[in-house]
């Protein structure tokens, strides 16, 4: 019997390559479910490669002029989960998050009750959700599977210890564009620059990210979700060939590490497959040069200041944690769009986040999705009036 596939998110780059997978396993699985926000074109196109019945469009307008040139009827349009779900009644094997953003976490939680896999590669939802996202996760005993490069090499590396034997997890930064460049030049840093990553090919947005460290601020603060470890059992470390993903000491004094090209096939593969040692991926043989030269080096906070984000926040999950995502989004928003410069985006994040109206929610557990995604709008209009004159 084929395993039944849901991806929340299918026209981005997740969604893709998970798709370019299962093309290639087509006996093995059949996909019941694709969903898009906007590109309702590439969604069915997708939907008919693959014989998917079922499809999701979630803007509006999209989602009608998608009814409009649908001419196969056996392709049915829904506009949310919720509607879909009146439909689907039994379980599917494997559910791939993929939707970014906080705008996925409504979906990702309305999807878990029908699914006994779930593989996110959403941080927003594990950081500012994860609460939300575990009761469920408990309640229809679903198998929760990371996606991150980090955290799926993490799992890989700790799944037969115990938090106790855990001394510290080093996860890795390749340090974007900017690792060499002189500081006297970070006041002129365009655009075009920080969205220009010396390793691969991302959207503005995560490539931004990247090149201020703060993917791996969001990257941390998921594993200490994930793994129920403090943040200060976390560290990070330059490494600009992006080869060697994590470190693992242990307090027996032995450690572990994980190396693999960056390619998401390897985490979503794993994912899919779910340790069956049948099943083989054809994959580069290891590169010793970059071994014999991982070239490792601690993170320079002059440089990257955004990691001292991270002293910070909380341990325990809170609403504060939506702040960091919201405020940061919206900066780098503003970034893109020439309103303000590269080096404010720190200096305005640290300001927003002591605001005391937002400190004080370092205590607040988030109660349901409503409440993140009331949050995250006041927190970018707040943000815009500090930030823009």
């Amino acid at each position: 019997m084929k395993k039944k596939i849901i991806i929340l998110g299918s026209t981005g780059s997740i969604g893709m390559t998970t798709i370019k997978i299962i093309l290639k396993n087509k006996k093995i699985f059949d996909v019941i479910l694709l969903t898009a926000n906007k590109d309702y074109v590439k969604l069915l196109s997708q939907a008919k490669t693959l014989k998917c019945k079922n499809i999701i469009v979630f803007d509006k307008e999209n989602f009608f002029k998608a009814k409009i040139i649908n001419k196969n009827k056996n392709i049915k349009i829904f506009n949310n989960v919720k509607d879909f779900l009146k439909n689907q009644k039994n379980k599917v094997d494997y559910t791939m998050c993929a939707i970014s953003g906080i705008s996925g976490l409504e979906p990702l939680i309305d999807i878990i009750k029908i699914t006994k896999n779930l593989a996110i590669a959403n941080k927003e939802s594990i950081i500012c959700g994860w609460n939300l996202i575990q009761k469920k996760i408990v309640k229809y005993n679903v198998k929760f599977i990371p996606i991150d490069f980090e955290h799926f090499s993490i799992q890989s590396l700790i799944k037969n210890n115990k938090n106790m034997e855990i001394d510290t997890i080093f996860i890795t930064a390749s340090g974007g564009p900017f690792l060499k460049t002189p500081m006297t030049q970070f006041k002129n840093i365009s655009a075009k620059k920080a969205t220009k990553h010396p390793n691969w090919k991302m959207g503005k947005k995560i490539s931004v990210d990247s090149s201020t460290l703060m993917n791996k601020v969001f990257e941390i603060i998921e594993a200490q979700r994930i793994f129920k470890l403090p943040i200060s059992k976390f560290k990070i470390l330059i490494h600009p060939k992006s080869y060697l993903h994590s470190i693992v000491k242990f307090h027996d004094g032995t450690s572990k590490l994980l190396i693999h090209d960056t390619s998401m096939m390897i985490p979503i593969f794993n994912s899919l497959f779910n340790d069956d040692s049948t099943k083989k991926l054809k994959t580069k043989k290891i590169n010793l040069n970059i071994i014999n030269n991982l070239n490792l080096s601690n993170v320079d906070l002059l440089r990257f200041p955004m990691v001292k984000i991270l002293k910070m926040m909380p341990n325990n999950i809170s609403l504060f944690e939506t702040v960091l995502v919201s405020a940061n989004d919206c900066l780098v928003d503003l970034f893109l769009n020439k309103k303000i410069k590269y080096q404010d985006i720190y200096k305005n994040l640290k300001k927003i986040l002591r605001l005391s109206e937002f400190t004080k929610l370092k205590s607040s557990k988030p109660k349901n999705v409503l409440q993140i995604i009331h949050l995250s709008k006041y927190v970018a209009l707040k943000t815009k009036s500090l930030c823009v004159m």
